[in-house]
């Protein structure tokens, strides 16, 4: 990879900074790692484990049977179908947004390899978050808010504005630190980013739903929130807007830039297009980026829509309530903020390929294990479900096992994220992180809708949720499948 001639796309913008200095703790690097802290609890909360899960259940769900159109059915199947549907509109909201994103982020992060200041794009995807994050405080069951068409719309334009500013933000990585050290600032982005959202979970847990629940460690619930009208759930929606504008301010005062002041972004948007059908063109020149690439493009969106998905499916699934849900978000969250710094050492021990394989063997193997636990036995069928104890919360012995391998999935999946970065920088030619993050991008979006088409044809054909979640195994495997062939350059 380091003997191809870059020319002539790599020309118009040769003269970039195309590597930083120092390491995740010195202040460029701990800025660009500071970023994740500020935006993924919007993701985190919203995306996966309080929104989405309240959503589907109590909006669509709930809705579904209070309509009447389920009437004929016997109460148990009414509820399975609620569910269903619940689940299936979930996946329709990501496959959209990935679908979007997935014809756009190439051409997004082409054009920042050859724009201005990336600073001030990524201040605009960050705003659109933001105002779509606070208005999901509008989203209420029975229609006494937004419609749901408005609440679906919202979240699709905050996904693909997710998507946005983590290709710019990941173009920005290559001159955050020494380039020995991006696995390291990469793990710690990523650590912060779960750690926030530990916080986040647990003043939601003491101010509202401990209150509610067991008068602790206040009498009731704080600023007068009415958990009936599911305000506790509601309330992540302008919370995570607030800390992002607040805590991404020291990334924009202190991270670097790579981008050149005053370059024609009309310039770097049509020059940029054209480098990516060149790219796609000479696709041969970079075989095993194209190889690693494909490979991406199943396993890690298989793994985007297991956590977008998952959180829905075990709420549903197992009738957790939103105290479990609560619960199950800070214990995963706190292992997630471990898996960014075990990536990090996990690259550094055995190298980012093999790093990946170990990462994705374990999800495969924790998903399978996951979906043999039901309401009434473990291990499909082999072991009886029975009440370990009648605490608040995760009263069973099918609550705690899957509990307990919520450990492993966010791990493995938050260290798979910092792998994949650390694999794209070693691939990528030197000075072209943007245009090739570009196509990471789409790489990790053309299945976060084909995954969720799966869950959402499978469940609803089956109108059975194990099922629907089942399928996306098939992503992992030939993700898999096609990265073991890929073949690492040999570099210092």
């Amino acid at each position: 990879m380091q003997d191809l001639d870059p020319a002539p796309i790599a020309r118009p913008f040769i003269e970039r900074q195309t590597s930083g200095a120092g390491g995740a703790l010195d202040k460029t690097g701990f800025a660009w790692a500071v970023f994740e802290w500020a935006r993924n609890p919007y993701y985190i909360l919203i995306v996966i484990y309080i929104f989405a899960p309240y959503f589907a259940r109590d909006i669509i769900g709930a809705d579904l049977l209070a309509s009447g159109e389920l009437a004929g059915l016997e109460p148990d199947e009414a509820l399975r179908t609620a569910n269903a549907q619940g689940q299936a509109t979930i996946a329709s909201v990501t496959k959209w947004a990935g679908f979007i994103a997935a014809l756009t982020a190439p051409f997004l992060g082409a054009a920042l390899d050859r724009g201005g200041r990336l600073k001030p794009i990524l201040a605009i995807f960050l705003g659109s978050i933001t105002l779509c994050s606070a208005l999901l405080w509008f989203a209420q069951p029975g229609g006494a808010g937004l419609p749901v068409w408005a609440i679906m719309s919202l979240l699709v334009i905050a996904y693909v504005s997710y998507t946005y500013s983590e290709v710019t933000h990941n173009a920005m990585l290559s001159v955050a630190g020494e380039p020995r050290s991006l696995s390291m600032i990469s793990g710690l982005g990523l650590g912060l980013g779960n750690l926030a959202g530990t916080l986040m979970f647990v003043a939601i847990a003491l101010l509202f739903v401990l209150p509610a629940v067991a008068q602790w460690p206040f009498a009731e619930p704080q600023f007068g929130f009415d958990l009936a009208e599911f305000e506790h759930s509601r309330f992540v929606g302008p919370l995570c807007a607030v800390w992002l504008a607040v805590f991404s301010i020291p990334f924009f005062l202190n991270a670097r830039d790579p981008g050149v002041a005053g370059a024609s972004w009309i310039a770097a948007v049509r020059t940029g297009s054209r480098a990516v059908f060149q790219t796609i063109r000479e696709a041969a020149k970079y075989r095993e980026l194209m190889k690693y690439l494909v490979a991406r493009m199943f396993y890690a969106d298989g793994m985007a829509a297991l956590l977008a998905l998952g959180a829905v499916y075990v709420a549903l699934f197992l009738d957790w309530s939103f105290l479990d849900m609560l619960c199950y978000a800070i214990f995963a969250s706190a292992w997630a903020f471990f898996g960014g710094l075990f990536g990090g050492w996990l690259d550094g021990k055995v190298g980012v390929k093999f790093a990946l394989i170990i990462e994705i063997v374990g999800m495969v193997l924790t998903m399978i294990v996951q979906l043999s636990i039901t309401q009434d036995s473990l291990f499909f069928g082999l072991v009886e479900n029975y009440q370990v104890w009648d605490g608040l919360v995760f009263q069973t012995l099918s609550d705690l096992t899957y509990l307990a391998l919520i450990a492993v999935v966010a791990v493995t999946a938050t260290a798979s994220i910092s792998s994949s970065r650390s694999m794209l920088v070693t691939l990528a030619p030197p000075g072209r992180s943007g245009e090739f993050f570009g196509l990471y991008a789409i790489a990790g979006t053309i299945t976060v809708w084909m995954g969720p088409l799966l869950v959402e044809v499978f469940t609803t054909a089956f109108n059975d949720q194990r099922i629907g979640m089942a399928s996306i195994s098939m992503l992992f495997l030939i993700g898999l499948a096609v990265l073991v062939t890929v073949r690492m350059p040999e570099r210092a």
